[in-house]
């Protein structure tokens, strides 16, 4: 080696299995992508896309499975906010790592059919959380339009709880994500179209707020859960209601997301399943213009 030449680290290249969420983002060209945060287990990439999601997250071993993840065998590299990076032709490219998905996982996994009776049932155990004191009115109209079928007041609660709160996913967006997932998967499952049909509209409101009123990472998560697209901790949680898990033991994996975030995600299931079983006599809304008010 000529004196004074640095030698160029090789690239590694390294398999993991990825959430169908992102799935359009590997497939796609090559575009550039940054670091928003870096933690020992976790980066969080935005990429330059008008796609959603528009956040990948790079996880690793520990981390919660994300909706929007690719999983890697062990640590990502260590980089910091603002560093470079490039997702697509069917990698992430992420400091000297080259990450391409092996398999891939449904982060929406239907529930089946299941008895509203049971549900109700089942209901009963579910411990909701307590909402950031600052977002309580809301969550509370939220709580009550959802069960009512009045759709202003539920968009209206919706408008003042997206971004609400701290962090990379704040306590407002956590909410009305955990209710988000909820209202599409056990609507479909108990055959409530209505709440299928809150949710549709619900979805439509939120991720457009999420734009410019919350963080990338959040905003990405609530067009994951726009779709029906959550961790396995909400997701457990749900089949539990149903029947298919004990619910206790759920509960409380879901309760230790985060500083917040499991309760707030607890908080909007239970809005969720009350307003499930409230529309499920209802009838659907006729198509055309108009709805609920």
């Amino acid at each position: 080696m000529t004196i004074g030449t640095r030698a160029r680290r090789p690239r590694v290249h390294a398999t993991g299995a990825a959430s169908s969420a992102v799935r359009p983002l590997l497939d796609a060209p090559r575009r550039p992508a940054r670091v928003l945060a870096a933690f020992p287990a976790a980066t969080y990439l935005q990429v330059r896309t008008d796609r959603e999601p528009s956040v990948i997250a790079v996880l690793g071993i520990g981390a919660t499975r994300l909706p929007n993840a690719v999983l890697l065998a062990g640590e990502p590299p260590r980089l910091t906010a603002g560093d470079d990076a490039s997702v697509g032709d069917g990698a992430v490219l992420l400091g000297r790592l080259s990450l391409r998905a092996s398999r891939w996982w449904d982060p929406a996994p239907p529930l089946g059919e299941a008895d509203p009776a049971r549900l109700r049932d089942t209901a009963a155990g579910l411990t909701p959380g307590e909402p950031a004191p600052a977002g309580q009115d809301a969550v509370e109209l939220l709580a009550s339009g959802c069960a009512s079928g009045r759709l202003t007041d539920v968009l209206t609660a919706a408008e003042r709880l997206v971004g609400l709160g701290p962090g990379l996913t704040p306590s407002g967006d956590d909410v009305l994500a955990g209710l988000l997932v909820a209202l599409r998967l056990l609507g479909a499952a108990t055959g409530a179209a209505r709440a299928v049909w809150l949710a549709d509209r619900l979805a439509a409101t939120v991720t457009y707020d999420a734009r410019t009123r919350t963080t990338p990472l959040s905003a990405t998560l609530l067009h994951c859960a726009a779709r029906g697209q959550a961790c396995p901790e909400v997701m457990t949680v749900l089949r539990a209601l149903v029947g298919r898990h004990p619910l206790e033991p759920a509960v409380r994996r879901l309760h230790a997301l985060g500083h917040t975030s499991g309760s707030d995600l607890a908080q909007g299931i239970t809005i969720g399943v009350h307003a499930v079983l409230a529309l499920a006599s209802r009838p659907p809304v006729a198509a055309g213009p108009g709805g609920a008010g």
